[in-house]
């Protein structure tokens, strides 16, 4: 109970109303899509390799080629999930390039053949699969660029050639006449650069080595004039990094090394402005040799690379409008840097070779199932706070109130701060009158009002109640409860927006109404069993579910709350006691219990779901981790995001995982930034959610921070939502 008391638990409140018809509307038009999360191991290449190339085909096969000391190349099958051979390339090579050309055959340049750096070039077709010999360019060359540009033609630029040294003579592919010229200068020579096609068809290249020395230049190729005019130089120097064009048309640089020292800077290269700005943060991990594959959702996976030993980790980039920002994904299966990835006509990534632990050559091969999503910072609080609550109004503002600092020097809060989604930013808010933490924060469906219940402060536990208005900001009292009470329930009615309180420490089974016309608060039917840190959910027919909670033991009973006859009724019991779970309302009408804690305070991962429409209970898919006082979130897409929690102050979680409901099943997402518990979690207009302090292993956090499902995967029906919303 000391644990419980230090880290709080606030109850979140369902602020619905009897909206039976906008479920049933957004259950058909949003549909499901199961997609399992994280890295899959796939069928191994037939052969090892490192330094090879990776290109999908028009016919959704993927060719591999080359690799060090190896000319054979092989077909990856989506379909089978099987490596079959494509023949073999004239030579031996890596480090060379391949590019898909428009009459879907790929041209592979260049490369190490192990005995010296290759101007030879190849041609592969899919239709006969056979590799055939084109002119040669005029320096051979390794670790080059090659970029097919809106001509047709394809500009190899850069390199390096043993005895020559570094390049700076590009050369033009000519598809039609097979042949190669000369494609100007370059102000500066290099290797291990990126090249990247910009949407005003020129050509970006940025950073790479040269001579013992880490370049910071970029410079702009254009295929109108043929000629090459520096650009702003990046932030870092750096080579062996990656850059990928953004939706928006800007380029995303990240990682490399420079100097011998791995990189986790990141920065955006603007074409409009010419200009490099850092994203908002870093890379989690400092990595080279990576690779980064853009999503069909907009997000970047950075993964696998060296940062002295090769990695498994791999991470997303979200765009935000303050730059865009890094969270870590699901890992590698294998270590591995030097390897390929491809992005599939399915929107899966494919991993494959590279060079493993103690430099060994790679032949397995891995699918990558995107989350979907991840989170991202936002602006900081002012204050520390957990056991808070977060209200959203009406204007999609939020509003975060009370709480306390925790930890062994606890103090109880009166402020308040607003969060502004548009700008990212929180300001304050007046104080509430009396300082409170483990309250019920409910917004009304008259005025918009927000009711603040209850909680608990120095002075002990408050029957106090105080009206915010959005408006003005202002707070004023309103009547008290009839019974003080902490760690209990709030849930806004469908008739009369009557609030429902019920439950609570110290321990009672009362139950209260409160009138917002008249401002005050009557007796309701008594709960049948006392109960605190259990879960009430407004069904679509009107009545509350209460669930699980505590008295000296952990709850499985639930009970039905009916506003026309004023009391209270059993209800089927869950297969398991339970106290700091989750309840959430279902698209479908069920309701999905997940996780809590137990006998000897064990952590649960078991999920259960109540159907209002027999009173029963069944079994559904566990948790991937074990947690309680954790959020649980319904998105738009009718999935429910579940984050953080832990138990008292001393452990806390930062994974996240999504429920699917037409499916059963769990999927890792993106992780919180850090372990939260006693945290808020609240749901903006816009689809994301907002996840403000809590506390960290006895430290509260000011930190916030935004979970984003991308529109593609979230099937986002604003209209429909807002009025889930706004009730």
């Amino acid at each position: 109970m000391a644990a419980l008391r230090r880290s709080g638990r606030i109850s979140v409140c369902s602020c619905t109303l009897s909206i039976s018809f906008i479920f049933l509307a957004l259950s058909l038009i949003l549909p499901s899509t199961a997609l399992p999360a994280g890295w899959f191991s796939t069928g191994p290449l037939t052969t090892a390799r490192y330094g090879h190339t990776a290109t999908l085909l028009p016919n959704g096969k993927v060719l591999v080629a080359g690799g060090s000391g190896v000319a054979s190349a092989e077909l990856y099958n989506p379909a089978s999930g099987k490596w079959s051979a494509a023949g073999f390339m004239a030579s031996t090579r890596k480090a060379h390039t391949a590019t898909l050309l428009p009459s879907g055959e790929v041209l592979v340049v260049g490369g190490w053949n192990g005995l010296n750096d290759l101007a030879s070039a190849e041609l592969y077709n899919p239709a006969t699969g056979a590799w055939s010999s084109v002119g040669s360019l005029t320096t051979g060359r390794e670790g080059h660029t090659a970029t097919l540009l809106p001509n047709g033609k394809v500009l190899v630029a850069g390199g390096y050639k043993y005895g020559v040294g570094y390049l700076s003579n590009p050369e033009l592919y000519d598809p039609v006449a097979k042949s190669w010229s000369a494609a100007g200068f370059m102000n500066l020579e290099g290797r291990d650069h990126t090249a990247t096609l910009l949407p005003n068809g020129k050509v970006l290249v940025a950073g790479g080595y040269r001579s013992g020395v880490t370049l910071p230049y970029a410079e702009l190729y254009d295929p109108g004039t043929g000629t090459w005019t520096p650009t702003a130089a990046l932030k870092a120097p750096r080579a062996s990094h990656t850059a990928t064009l953004l939706p928006d048309g800007k380029v995303l640089v990240a990682g490399g090394a420079s100097l011998g020292i791995n990189l986790a800077s990141a920065e955006l290269y603007d074409p409009a402005t010419t200009t490099w700005t850092p994203t908002y943060t870093s890379l989690t991990t400092a990595r080279s040799v990576h690779t980064a594959t853009l999503l069909p959702d907009g997000q970047v996976l950075v993964a696998g690379g060296t940062s002295g030993v090769p990695l498994s980790s791999a991470e997303l980039y979200t765009y935000t409008p303050a730059g865009g920002s890094w969270a870590p994904t699901g890992s590698f299966i294998t270590s591995r840097y030097d390897h390929t990835a491809t992005l599939l006509p399915d929107g899966q990534v494919l991993v494959a070779g590279g060079l493993g632990s103690n430099a060994g050559m790679l032949a397995s091969a891995e699918i990558y199932h995107s989350y979907g999503g991840a989170w991202t910072p936002t602006g900081s609080l002012a204050a520390a706070r957990s056991s808070h609550t977060a209200t959203r109004f009406a204007d999609g503002r939020v509003l975060a109130a009370g709480g306390q600092t925790g930890g062994y020097n606890n103090t109880f809060l009166e402020t308040t701060e607003i969060y502004y989604p548009a700008m990212g930013t929180w300001s304050g808010g007046q104080k509430m009158s009396t300082p409170r933490s483990s309250h019920t924060a409910t917004l009304l469906s008259k005025g918009g009002l927000v009711l603040v219940a209850g909680g608990e402060n120095d002075s002990g536990i408050l029957a106090s109640a105080e009206l915010c208005d959005p408006a003005t900001g202002k707070w004023f009292g309103t009547g008290s409860l009839g019974t003080a009470r902490m760690w209990h329930t709030a849930t806004l009615l469908p008739k009369g927006g009557e609030i429902l309180v019920a439950g609570g420490w110290s321990p009672t089974a009362s139950a209260e109404l409160y009138d917002p016309v008249s401002e005050t608060w009557s007796s309701t039917g008594p709960l049948t069993t006392t109960r605190f840190l259990h879960t009430a959910t407004l069904l679509p027919n009107g009545k509350v579910l209460v669930t699980g909670g505590g008295l000296g033991s952990y709850l499985a009973s639930a009970e039905i709350y009916n506003r026309a006859s004023g009391s209270w009724s059993a209800t089927g019991s869950m297969a398991t006691g339970r106290w700091g779970h989750t309840a959430t309302l279902l698209l479908n009408g069920k309701v999905l219990v997940t996780g809590g804690t137990n006998v000897s305070d064990t952590l649960l991962a078991s999920a259960e779901l109540y159907d209002p429409a027999t009173e029963n209970w069944s079994d559904t898919g566990s948790l991937r981790t074990s947690r309680a006082n954790h959020t649980a979130t319904l998105l738009p897409n009718g999935k429910v995001l579940v984050a953080g929690g832990g138990y008292g102050d001393d452990y806390s979680l930062a994974s996240a995982e999504l429920y699917d409901p037409a499916t059963g099943t769990w999927s890792y997402t993106g992780s919180l930034s850090m372990g939260r518990l006693a945290y808020t979690a609240t749901l903006l207009t816009d689809g994301r959610v907002l996840a403000t302090g809590g506390s960290m292993i006895y430290n509260p956090l000011t930190t916030a921070e935004l979970y984003y499902l991308s529109p593609a995967r979230a099937r986002f029906i604003p209209a429909i939502w807002e009025l889930l919303l706004l009730q």
